[in-house]
């Protein structure tokens, strides 16, 4: 096949698209420089996208002895991405940045550009898995590594994406093969440590790179009662599940610490409760998309039995799932249809804005943007 390798940088793009090479494909690497400011340097493992990425990436194709371009997507990332999770913080919702820039851009603008240049698939260095069902659909599946499995970001996919994708790293049974391959590759970045956190907040703090964006304006912590039990410098900072930073000016009664329930940045509220008030039994999800061919019962409506997992890391639950139907057109709450999520095991800290993923077993169905989530004594509103 004629493969487009996305170069990320690092060890696992690297040896990703040494695999495809050594399969036999026609390899092009592509590096995306989605930052708008190209001098950023990387510090440590936090940053991607910097100069000194774009280098390694360079010194990777030279050592394979492919071509190498770099594409330059900054516009569309921050269009898609960066001012994305600025609108979903500023809606008091928390999202998850990976999950749109997998999406909107290495699934979607790089893939499209790829297919109108006459390219079969793009190759990246994601630990996840494409398998062919009996009659030949595409089903995305998690890595051998469960350890370091991206299944969950990759979700968004759809059947038509997953056609075109190549993961060579499905079946490597850990990050420290692939490090050791990459020696022997005599690849540059066999070393290099792993990026983390948020790529485009190089410093790791979220909260002051939203004061810059968000103007934030001082209101009141409540309690699950309403009781006003402190002040914030601007909701929109908090997210559901936090317990540091609150500053509350007294003790709950039984002396106990309190954690975010919610926020509501209409009325610049942050709402705080007891712990036990963040486990979640039922979600809600909007924007839901199948990654292949949707379960059967997902065009009836019928509930199905899955397991369900919030967080890129977490531990999927048992759960029962349903697709209900969307609301009538023109409608204040219209949208293409709601999932709703019954979990057999309370989640806490669910929040507004995450990606609820649904597995069965290995094989990844699909996922939904959190809109609600109920606990047995509370509901979170939207």
């Amino acid at each position: 096949m004629r493969v487009l390798a996305a170069m990320s940088g690092g060890v696992d793009s690297a040896v990703a698209a040494a695999r495809a090479v050594e399969a036999g494909h026609d390899v092009v690497g592509v590096h995306l420089a989605l930052n708008r400011m190209p001098g950023t340097l990387r510090t440590g493992s936090r940053g991607c996208c910097t100069i000194e990425d774009s280098n390694d990436a360079w010194r990777a194709c030279d050592r394979l002895g492919i071509p190498f371009y770099v594409w330059d997507f900054s516009e569309r990332f921050k269009e898609d991405v960066v001012d994305d999770f600025v609108s979903e913080y500023a809606a008091g919702r928390t999202p998850n940045p990976c999950m749109r820039c997998n999406e909107r851009i290495k699934f979607a603008a790089l893939l499209e550009k790829a297919l109108a240049l006459g390219f079969d698939a793009v190759c990246t260095g994601h630990y996840a898995k494409v398998v062919r069902d009996a009659d030949g659909h595409p089903q995305l599946h998690r890595a051998a590594d469960w350890a370091k499995d991206q299944s969950y970001v990759l979700a968004v996919l759809t059947h038509e994406q997953l056609e075109h994708c190549l993961f060579p790293l499905a079946d490597t049974p850990s990050k420290a093969e692939v490090r050791a391959e990459a020696e022997r590759r005599g690849l540059s970045v066999a070393a290099k440590p792993d990026s983390h956190d948020i790529c485009f907040i190089s410093d790791g703090d979220t909260r002051g790179w939203l004061a810059e964006r968000i103007e934030m304006a001082p209101g009141a912590i409540v309690d699950e009662t309403g009781e006003k039990v402190g002040e914030h410098a601007g909701a929109n900072a908090y997210t559901v599940g936090q317990r540091r930073g609150l500053r509350l000016g007294r003790p709950a009664p039984d002396g106990r610490p309190r954690f975010v329930l919610e926020v509501r940045p209409k009325d610049n509220t942050v709402v705080v409760g007891p712990e036990r008030l963040l486990a979640v039994g039922e979600i809600r999800g909007i924007r839901v998309s199948w990654a292949g061919l949707p379960p059967s019962e997902a065009t009836t409506g019928e509930e199905f039995a899955c397991e369900a997992q919030v967080r890129a890391h977490g531990d999927p639950v048992p759960a029962r799932a349903r697709l209900e139907p969307a609301a009538a057109p023109g409608a204040p709450d219209a949208h293409d249809g709601e999932l709703v999520v019954t979990l057999e095991t309370p989640l806490r800290g669910v929040a507004p804005g995450q990606t609820v993923v649904l597995y069965q077993g290995t094989r990844v169905l699909g996922q939904a943007t959190i809109d609600t989530a109920r606990s047995p004594e509370r509901l979170l509103p939207r």
